[in-house]
C-alpha cells in the first residue's frame, strides 16, 4: 500500500476497523515516521508526490548492503550528525523561519476543519513548498513565496487550532517586506535588500566591505575564509561577528553535531578518516577558521575508505557578498565501478589545464590532488536537501585547491533517480527536429554525466589567480559565483568536443556526446530553464544567470557566421546550431576571457558580462515559452526525501544492523524531523 500524505495514513488505519462497532479509531502519528514496502528485486516507486512546481522523489542506496557493520554505523552516525544541524539551515535563510514553521506545523497537524476546500488545498501546498525551501523563500528563485489563501483565513487556522503567530512573523506571510531572501542585482545595497540571516538588519554593503578590510585573514598567502561561520551584527555601535560555534550561535545544534561526529569518528576506517572527524568537531568546538582550513587540508588528501561525507558551513551563494557559508550535509558511500572510469580525468588534469585556450599566465604549471569519484548518497541535510546537487567539488578555498588539491564528486543514485522519473514530453517540445531529439535520447545522460564531471574536476580545478590580486568575492563581489560556475561550465563545454575524451576511453562517439551536450546547453539557456521564472522577472539564481550568459554570449558573438541560427516555425521558436566546431571556438574564447576576468579581479567586465547577457530576458521569448510549457504537468523543480536509516539493537543496547527504509510521505518526514531534529529556539 502507497501512501501519500499524512491524512491518507490515518484516514487508512481508521478503515481497518470500520467495519467494527464500537472500536475506536486508530490514528497514526503524524510525528512518526512511516513507510512504504519495496519488494526485493522489485522496482521501486521513485516519485513521492507533485504540488506547486515541485516533484519530490525518493532515491536508493546501492552498495550499502555491502558494507561492513562498522561502515554501516559510520554511515548512520554521520546522517545523524547531518540532520541535527538542520534548523540551522531554516534560521539562516530567514531569521523567522523556525517561528512560522512551527505554527504552520501544529495547523498542519492539529487542524479538524473542512479539508476539502480550496482554502485548505492552497495552505497544505504552502507548508510543503515551505518544507522544501527550508523556509519562506522559494529555494532557487530567492522570491518570497505568497500563499494563495487570505490571511483572514489563516487567521481562522491560527484560532482553531489555538496556534500563536503575531507580529512581523505574522504579517510577512502575506506583506510585501523581504521579498527577495538573496538580492544580488546591480544598483542596489545587496545586504540591506537582502531577506537572508547572515547580518542584522540595518547591516549595508559598505559596513560589510569596510569591516572585512581589517578583519583577520589569515597566514600570509594561505588566507582563510573571513567571514564563512558567523554573522555580521551591530552591537553598542560596533560591528561584530556571532560566530557558529559550540557555546556561540547555533551551540545547541552544534553540539548535537559533535555528538554524532564523536560517535563517527569511533568508528572511523582508518587513522587519517579519525584525525579528519577530529579536526572537524575541533572547529565546531572553537568557530576557528585556521582549523577549518587544517580541516579542509586533512579532508581534501583523505581519499582512502568506502564512506566520505561534506559537512560544514559550505557554499556562500545564500550571502550577496560571498562570505558566509550555508550549513548542508552530504553522506558519500564510494561507487566503485564509476569511480574507477571517471578516475581518468583525474589522472590527466593536467593535459587539459595545459591545452585549455587561456592565457599562459593564466594556467596552472602543476594542477594537484584533483580527486574525482562517484558516489551514492546515503543522506542529506541543509543546504542540501531536499533540493540537492548533482556533482560537488570542494574545497572552496583556493590557496588549499592549489597546494592540496580537491576532491569531485558525482552524485550517481542521485542522477539515477532524476532519469528514472524524468520523461520525453518537454523535451520533444523544444528540440529543433528529430536529429536533435534522437541526439539527446542516445547521447544526453553520458552528455550531462561528463559535463558535470568536467566541471567539477578539471573546471573548478582549472586557472589561477595573479599575484597581488585578491580572492574573488572581493573583486568579482556581487558576481563572483556566478562567474565561477560559468566558467567550470565553459571548460567542459570546450572540452566536451575534443578527442582526448575518446583517447582516455570515456566515450565511443566525441562528435555524438558532444552534439548532444551543446543542443541541450543553448537550449536550456536559451529557451527551457525559462519555465522555472514567472513572466516578467529577471534571472538571479547564479547557475540560471551563468547558463544564459554563456549561451546569449556564444549566440550573439556566432551571428555572423550563423553558428546558431533561431528559427520560428508554427509560431513557435527553436535554437538549431549549424557550426558545433566554429561553437566551440567560441566557448574557448568565452573561457579565455571569463578566466582573465577572474584572474585580474576585473569587477567591471564582470559586471558587463552578466548584467548584459545573463539577467535580463526576452518577454516575447519568456511568454512562448511558458505557454507551451503548459501542455505538461511535470514540475520544473526536483528534490528528494531521504531514506531513513533505523539501527536494530541487542539487549544490551549495542547496534547489530542498520535498515534501510523508504519514507512513504513527504509530509510525514518533514514533521518526523521537526519532532527529532529541532535543537534551536525561534530566534538565535
Amino acid at each position: 500500500m502507497k501512501l501519500k500524505s499524512i491524512a491518507g495514513i490515518v484516514l487508512a488505519a481508521g478503515m481497518l476497523f470500520s467495519c467494527t462497532e464500537k472500536k475506536d479509531e486508530v490514528k497514526v502519528d503524524p510525528y512518526e515516521a512511516q513507510f512504504i514496502e519495496v519488494a526485493e528485486n522489485a522496482k521501486m516507486d521513485f516519485q513521492v508526490e507533485q504540488f506547486a512546481d515541485i516533484k519530490v522523489l525518493r532515491y536508493e542506496i546501492p552498495g550499502f548492503n555491502e558494507l561492513t557493520l562498522k561502515e554501516q554505523k559510520l554511515v548512520y552516525y554521520l546522517t545523524q550528525a547531518g540532520l541535527s544541524g538542520r534548523d540551522i539551515m531554516w534560521d539562516q535563510n530567514y531569521r523567522h523561519n523556525l517561528t512560522i514553521r512551527e505554527a504552520l506545523e501544529n495547523i498542519y497537524v492539529n487542524y479538524e476543519g473542512d479539508k476539502e476546500s480550496e482554502d485548505w488545498k492552497a495552505f497544505e501546498t504552502y507548508i510543503k513548498r515551505v518544507w522544501f525551501s527550508n523556509g519562506i523563500h522559494h529555494h532557487y528563485s530567492n522570491d518570497k513565496m505568497k500563499p494563495e489563501f487570505t490571511k483572514a483565513y489563516f487567521e481562522t487556522l491560527l484560532a482553531d487550532t489555538k496556534t500563536t503567530l503575531a507580529g512581523e512573523a505574522l504579517e510577512v506571510i502575506f506583506n510585501d517586506a523581504d521579498n527577495k531572501k538573496v538580492n544580488k542585482k546591480d544598483g542596489v545595497d545587496n545586504v540591506l535588500v537582502s531577506a537572508v540571516n547572515f547580518y542584522g538588519a540595518d547591516i549595508t554593503t559598505a559596513d560589510v566591505e569596510e569591516f572585512y578590510k581589517t578583519a583577520y585573514k589569515g597566514p600570509e598567502g594561505k588566507p582563510v575564509e573571513a567571514g564563512l561561520n558567523s554573522k555580521l551584527v551591530r552591537e553598542d555601535g560596533k560591528l561584530v561577528e556571532k560566530v557558529w560555534k559550540s557555546g556561540g550561535m547555533y551551540g545547541s545544534a552544534i553540539d548535537k553535531i559533535i555528538y554524532w561526529l564523536e560517535k563517527a569518528k569511533s568508528v572511523a576506517e582508518n587513522d587519517k578518516q579519525g584525525e579528519t572527524l577530529g579536526l572537524l568537531i575541533e572547529y565546531y568546538k572553537t568557530g576557528s577558521l585556521d582549523t577549518w582550513d587544517q580541516y579542509c587540508i586533512s579532508w581534501a588528501t583523505s581519499t582512502e575508505g568506502n564512506i566520505d561525507w561534506i559537512n560544514g558551513f559550505i557554499e556562500v551563494y545564500n550571502d550577496p557578498k560571498g562570505y558566509r557559508g550555508s550549513y548542508e550535509t552530504i553522506v558519500q558511500i564510494k561507487d566503485f565501478d564509476m569511480s574507477k572510469k571517471m578516475a581518468v580525468l583525474s589522472e590527466n588534469a593536467q593535459w587539459f589545464e595545459d591545452n585549455a585556450p587561456l592565457i599562459d599566465s593564466h594556467k596552472k604549471k602543476n594542477v594537484v590532488g584533483v580527486s574525482y569519484k562517484t558516489v551514492n548518497v546515503a543522506g542529506e541535510a541543509g543546504d542540501a536537501s531536499p533540493s540537492t546537487p548533482i556533482g560537488v567539488n570542494l574545497p572552496n578555498n583556493n590557496w588549499i585547491r592549489q597546494q592540496h588539491g580537491s576532491k569531485s564528486v558525482s552524485l550517481g543514485n542521485i542522477i539515477n533517480a532524476y532519469a528514472q522519473a524524468g520523461g520525453s514530453g518537454r523535451l520533444k517540445e523544444f528540440v529543433h527536429d528529430d536529429e536533435e531529439f534522437q541526439l539527446e535520447e542516445k547521447y544526453g545522460k553520458v552528455a550531462d554525466k561528463l559535463h558535470t564531471a568536467l566541471h567539477e574536476v578539471i573546471g573548478h580545478a582549472s586557472g589561477q589567480i595573479n599575484p597581488g590580486i585578491g580572492q574573488p568575492k572581493e573583486t568579482l563581489k556581487n558576481y563572483a559565483s556566478t562567474m565561477e560556475e560559468g566558467r567550470a561550465d565553459l571548460v567542459g563545454l570546450y572540452y566536451l568536443m575534443d578527442p582526448k575524451l575518446k583517447e582516455l576511453g570515456l566515450v565511443e562517439d566525441t562528435e555524438g556526446v558532444g552534439k548532444a551536450a551543446y543542443d541541450g546547453y543553448i537550449r536550456n539557456g536559451l529557451m527551457t530553464q525559462l519555465i522555472r521564472l514567472k513572466l516578467g522577472d529577471d534571472v538571479e539564481e547564479d547557475h540560471m544567470v551563468n547558463r544564459q550568459w554563456v549561451s546569449a554570449w556564444v549566440f550573439e558573438k556566432g551571428a555572423k557566421d550563423n553558428v546558431i541560427e533561431k528559427v520560428t516555425r508554427d509560431g513557435k521558436s527553436y535554437y538549431n546550431i549549424n557550426d558545433y566546431v566554429k561553437l566551440r571556438e567560441l566557448f574557448g574564447q568565452l573561457l579565455r576571457e571569463t578566466q582573465r576576468i577572474k584572474s585580474e579581479g576585473d569587477f567591471e567586465a564582470a559586471r558587463a558580462l552578466v548584467e548584459g547577457y545573463g539577467v535580463k530576458v526576452d518577454q516575447t521569448m519568456h511568454a512562448e515559452v511558458l505557454k507551451r510549457n503548459e501542455a505538461f504537468k511535470s514540475a520544473p523543480y526536483s528534490g528528494f526525501a531521504n531514506p531513513v536509516l533505523t539501527p536494530e539493537t541487542s539487549e544490551a543496547g549495542e547496534i547489530t544492523a542498520i535498515k534501510i527504509q523508504q519514507p512513504a510521505a513527504f509530509d510525514n518526514q518533514m514533521l518526523y524531523y521537526a519532532k527529532n531534529y529541532s535543537f534551536l529556539t525561534d530566534k538565535n
